[in-house]
């Protein structure tokens, strides 16, 4: 019987504290007792009096109603009477009991879960991937084969059908497994397309934000640009009076001393006078009153947009645009049309800041380098501007707009525009006037103190800039006629070229100066380098069959557009052709930098050829002509400067690309 096992330790003469059942010992024997106590009752010559039973049970209650086993046992079971009395309810009531006594800004909160699977499943679906497909699929593979070998052997075997259905149900859940997965990687795909969605709207702030600080920093600038010009008239002004005292004081001991004579005197005054004279094309150009003042920062929006993002748009001419340039990105734009104008912009807020007044015809050709503009019209007359003579407000205050309802991003185009500018803004922008060619200007270049332009009159004319006078005159019909017979051809002085029966092309389509290096492209197909130190050609690229129409050259190649529809890229230091490239339609534009290749080609998009990738694409607002209500202009000039593009078109319209 268990009330004589001398092992017992819950004998009535046992201590039973709290250490003593709470100890291995203790927990061992009152299992011993339970299952003793159950072996009489179920065992074989139970006493069915009930005496025993309702003895033993006695006992354990007895042990069961002292404080430290109900601690014990509570303890052990890591719970509470309450809890013990809620298992036992139904998850539905559980569920229901506990979201009861959840706040309701929790349960506002709750994310929203489309999953119809739960978080094991995922997991029981997930672990299999630590077995490497290929050895997943040779598995499955053998596995059906040993199933094939088994049925062709014994079909009608009552095992053999047993094992295609437990085989059946474990491919089922197989399947089932891998559809959990697949709705894994769909919310997981689901999650990453959030986060860049999330990503893209953070760039989009940082872009705004970058955008503000540009403004301000062009702001800045104009601003020191003003002061700087402030404190050079101050200083001239400190300058004159200080002269004019030493003159006086000079005049003032002339009657003692005689150390003026009347000539002196008429030398003196001759050259106050000189010096109060307004500049002309015949007088030498006076000293510029503003200091020429490059950007001491250069903006790097453009860089973060992707290739082929448009900028901004402007309706800028009534009339297809015939030359145009800018010097920095998000900067000052110059551009000329057949409408008779010329136009100053800024390029950060798209507004038109002033008109270039005083040429009589058409501006054919034009360039932008710092603050100095120099334009080449069909009146045969080369006309220079300093833009930092402008009367503008970066700001807008004098287009009758408030600050704070301009942006001024630079990637948003403005509602108004566009906008007339303001009347005189370009008052004292010109400097002076170069008149020597006979025929309109087509082509011009300069850099530093030397400018080279080229005329229909068929001379290219270098220009010293400090004298304002024409130093030499380059005949190119005579050069043509010097390399025919130098070679012994005896043959025209001019090569006629095929060039196509519509429309006519310059005589002198492009040219570019570099110190005493000169390369022109003219109508008859040829690429001559020129030696302006003795006035010679000093070699001929012969190529192209079409007049030339644009070229630029860097230390190591020169790339020309042509009529005949290629632009070729030439080797200076071999003379020959380095790459060359065909497109569908003569070309009328092209420009390079570092990274990129624009030219247009009789089409309305940019034709882009990028040397890092060695791949061509279109930029330009042709692709999105599903866009428009109206399929966009022919593009006819473009310009490209550290992957900010600017292209003219045939309507007047032009637009800035991030290319």
């Amino acid at each position: 019987m268990a009330d004589s096992d001398p092992n017992n330790a819950f004998h009535d003469d046992a201590p039973l504290g709290e250490d003593s059942i709470l100890s291995p010992r203790g927990i061992e024997a009152f299992t011993r007792k339970v299952t003793t106590t159950a072996s009489h009752l179920v065992g074989p010559g139970t006493d069915h009096s009930g005496n025993h039973y309702h003895s033993a049970m006695a006992q354990v209650h007895k042990q069961l109603r002292k404080p430290g086993i109900q601690r014990g046992m509570f303890t052990m079971a890591k719970t509470t009477p309450t809890d013990l009395v809620r298992s036992k309810f139904s998850t539905a009531e559980i569920q229901s009991r506990a979201l009861s006594y959840v706040p309701d800004e929790m349960l506002q909160n709750i994310p929203e879960n489309d999953n119809a699977y739960s978080l094991f499943q995922g997991f029981q679906a997930s672990f299999p991937e630590l077995t490497t497909d290929g050895k997943k699929h040779r598995r499955r593979v053998s596995r059906g084969r040993k199933m094939l070998e088994e049925a062709t052997s014994t079909p009608d075997s009552p095992h053999h059908l047993h094992k295609l259905k437990k085989e059946r149900s474990s491919l089922m859940h197989e399947l089932e497994m891998l559809g959990i997965r697949k709705n894994m990687a769909s919310s997981e795909i689901r999650e990453i397309d959030n986060k860049i969605a999330n990503l893209a709207g953070m760039r989009r702030i940082i872009l705004e934000r970058l955008a503000g600080l540009e403004q301000e920093e062009a702001l800045l600038e104009h601003d020191i640009v003003d002061m700087e010009g402030r404190i050079e008239d101050a200083q001239t002004l400190v300058d004159e009076a200080e002269s004019i005292a030493a003159a006086a004081e000079t005049m003032s001991k002339s009657d003692d001393d005689d150390l003026v004579t009347d000539q002196d005197a008429d030398e003196f005054m001759s050259k106050s006078i000189y010096e109060k004279l307004p500049t002309s094309a015949s007088s030498t150009p006076s000293k510029r009153r503003h200091k020429a003042v490059k950007r001491k920062s250069m903006p790097i929006l453009h860089e973060h947009f992707e290739p082929g993002f448009m900028i901004r748009e402007i309706k800028a001419h009534a009339d297809h645009v015939t030359a145009m340039d800018f010097d920095v990105p998000f900067g000052t734009m110059v551009s000329a049309s057949m409408d008779d104008t010329v136009k100053v912009w800024d390029l950060n807020a798209g507004r038109c800041i002033g008109l270039l007044e005083g040429h009589t015809a058409s501006v054919r050709a034009l360039q932008v380098e710092d603050n100095i503009c120099i334009t080449g019209s069909m009146d045969a007359t080369i006309r220079l501007w300093d833009l930092n003579r402008a009367h503008y407000d970066p700001q807008g205050s004098q287009f009758g707009r408030d600050d704070e309802d301009d942006d001024g991003m630079a990637f948003e185009n403005p509602d108004d525009q566009p906008v007339d500018p303001p009347e005189g803004s370009m008052a004292d922008c010109p400097l002076f006037s170069l008149e020597s060619h006979v025929d309109e200007i087509t082509a011009l270049h300069f850099r530093g103190d030397v400018l080279v332009s080229g005329s229909a009159d068929k001379t290219l004319r270098q220009w010293d800039l400090v004298k304002g006078r024409c130093v030499q005159t380059l005949d190119v019909m005579w050069a043509a006629a010097q390399a025919s017979v130098s070679i012994g051809t005896g043959e025209g002085t001019w090569r006629q070229t095929n060039r196509p029966a519509t429309g006519s092309a310059d005589f002198v389509g492009s040219l570019q100066v570099f110190e005493s290096a000169l390369a022109c492209g003219t109508a008859d197909g040829m690429v001559r380098l020129w030696d302006l130190r003795s006035g010679q050609v000093h070699r001929s690229l012969v190529g192209h069959t079409g007049p030339v129409t644009c070229l630029q050259f860097d230390d190591v190649h020169l790339v020309t557009g042509s009529l005949d529809r290629s632009i070729r890229i030439w080797d200076l230091r071999t003379g020959s052709i380095f790459d060359a490239y065909a497109y569908d339609n003569p070309i009328t534009s092209m420009m390079f930098d570092n990274r990129r290749i624009v030219s247009a080609a009789g089409e309305d998009v940019v034709k882009v050829y990028d040397k890092m990738e060695s791949r061509q694409w279109d930029c330009g607002a042709g692709i999105m002509e599903e866009e428009r209500s109206r399929a966009p202009a022919i593009v006819e000039r473009v310009r490209i400067k550290d992957g900010y593009l600017v292209e003219g078109r045939r309507d007047g319209t032009i637009g800035a690309w991030a290319c």
